[in-house]
């Protein structure tokens, strides 16, 4: 997030559940608050279907510190530290931890970039502890398991415009993912892929349509493929 800024998010998931008919729906709704050039944050509501109707199951708070700056013309490498806590009141349903509209408990990591020219390169690696589910939903899969390690890669190119002439021209970026998580009391692993295009509207606004699909894995997942669609929008020199 740029510094003074706000921004609203709108994160939707709709997977399709293994072995069933049924759609899982998650909407994510967030607000992202950047306080300074190194230091942002941000809070989200969980709502699914999960449970045979639409209905908030929790939320989380995201701060990101960026430690590492090192920017040149068309380049730049930046590292930050980033932590998450969350709360779900929803069931315990898959060994794949995941904070982000799944489980309570909480992640810390990092994450580098690497700009260079019209490419980006990008790596997070973060550690995850899951905790028993509000409403007595507890992790049925053992404290030993409520531990994993997450690590991903990324790359994206600038495919629009060929040439700079105004801020208001549409940008468009084609991405590809690479998610992969490793449980650390049972070793189970898994691994995606997730291939998306980008649009950035008047450098203010942006729209993400991806598509995750699971490569390999020894995890129980509920729901591991299916699309991605993010809206957002940001307001510069907020405060």
């Amino acid at each position: 997030m740029a510094s003074r800024s706000i921004g609203f998010r709108l994160d939707n998931s709709v997977m399709d559940e293994i072995g069933s008919s049924k759609i899982n729906y998650h909407l994510i709704p967030e607000i992202r608050v950047g306080l300074s050039k190194k230091i942002m944050i941000q809070g989200g509501l969980f709502f699914s279907n999960r449970n045979d109707r639409f209905r908030a199951e929790g939320g989380s708070l995201y701060a990101k510190y960026r430690f590492l700056s090192k920017d040149a013309m068309q380049r730049h490498f930046r590292m930050a530290a980033f932590g998450r806590v969350s709360y779900n009141n929803s069931d315990i349903h898959q060994e794949e931890i995941n904070m982000y509209g799944h489980n309570s408990g909480f992640e810390a990591g990092v994450v580098a970039t690497q700009l260079l020219r019209k490419v980006a390169l990008s790596t997070t690696v973060s550690y995850t502890k899951a905790t028993d589910n509000g409403n007595n939903n507890k992790f049925i899969y053992g404290s030993t398991n409520s531990k994993a390690v997450n690590y991903t890669f990324s790359i994206g190119k600038l495919m629009l415009p060929k040439e700079y002439k105004d801020y208001r021209q549409t940008n468009v970026n084609l991405m590809l993912e690479f998610l992969n998580q490793v449980n650390v009391g049972s070793q189970k692993y898994y691994m995606d892929v997730a291939p998306s295009v980008q649009f950035i509207l008047n450098s203010k606004s942006r729209v993400d349509i991806g598509y995750r699909k699971e490569l390999s894995s020894t995890m129980i997942r509920t729901a591991p493929n299916g699309f991605f669609i993010r809206l957002e929008h940001n307001f510069f020199n907020a405060f």
